[in-house]
């Protein structure tokens, strides 16, 4: 069965409190990331903090996931360069960039890996449809793709077409971590110091570059309704770097 035939509904058990949501302000440091992300998956899994949808953006760098290959980073020393632990190749994440961390516990959902990625798909491909942006999966590739009319077709007549979203999600014990990043207005020349997600054919996009003037806090409003829609209700919380591994 392919992505797009799955369903993508991934609601919690009944009786299941809300995904805390919390957007972290300013730029946040990778390492503290890892160690926050590391420590709020146990735990979740101890019973001992709720479900988190972490909302930031990093500075400048690059990560590589369990598939990145050496010949992909191009320019080693650009930005630093971090070993992330996630599924998937090289990627960048800089300002501009909507990072959103998941940490979710499948067993109160569904224990199904690949349906999971089919989920954080479609809560991307919904919250660009909100700003009239039409993205799309490819079974080839995963992240959430934008056609390019406005561009030479390739050499073989398919469409141009730009990514706009990377995925790159890790599970320890059914409880999820990383998660997702859509190119809001990041500055897209730095992702030239890598082969993102290992892809050669296509380039990166944004939703400023598509001519579109959204804020990273109208992209927030449109990213949380959509989640709703797929993972269920949230609650706002407030930033308490000491508390968020519960």
């Amino acid at each position: 069965m392919q992505r797009s035939e799955i369903a993508t509904s991934f609601l919690p058990v009944p009786g299941a409190p809300p995904v805390e949501w919390l957007v972290e302000r300013g730029l946040t440091p990778y390492e503290r990331a890892l160690a926050v992300m590391e420590a709020r998956a146990a735990a979740i899994r101890e019973g001992r903090a709720n479900e988190l949808v972490w909302l930031v953006e990093h500075p400048p760098l690059y990560t590589a996931g369990t598939s990145a290959e050496p010949r992909d980073l191009i320019d080693a020393d650009r930005f630093p360069v971090f070993k992330a632990g996630r599924g998937g190749e090289y990627t960048y994440h800089g300002p501009g960039q909507r990072v959103a961390y998941v940490m979710l516990d499948l067993k109160r959902r569904r224990e199904d890996v690949r349906a999971f990625v089919a989920a954080l798909e479609e809560w991307i491909i919904a919250a660009l449809a909100a700003f009239n942006v039409r993205g799309e999966r490819r079974e080839d590739r995963v992240g959430v793709w934008v056609v390019r009319p406005d561009r030479p077709p390739l050499s073989d007549g398919t469409p141009a077409e730009d990514k706009i979203a990377a995925i790159g999600i890790r599970l320890r014990r059914w409880v999820s971590f990383h998660g997702i990043a859509v190119n809001v207005e990041p500055d897209l020349t730095h992702f030239a110091g890598i082969v993102p997600c290992g892809v050669t054919d296509h380039g990166v996009t944004s939703l400023v570059d598509l001519g579109l003037p959204v804020t990273m806090h109208d992209f927030d409003v449109g990213l949380k309704a959509a989640f709703r829609n797929v993972f269920g209700p949230v609650a706002d919380v407030a930033s308490e770097p000491q508390r968020l591994a519960g």
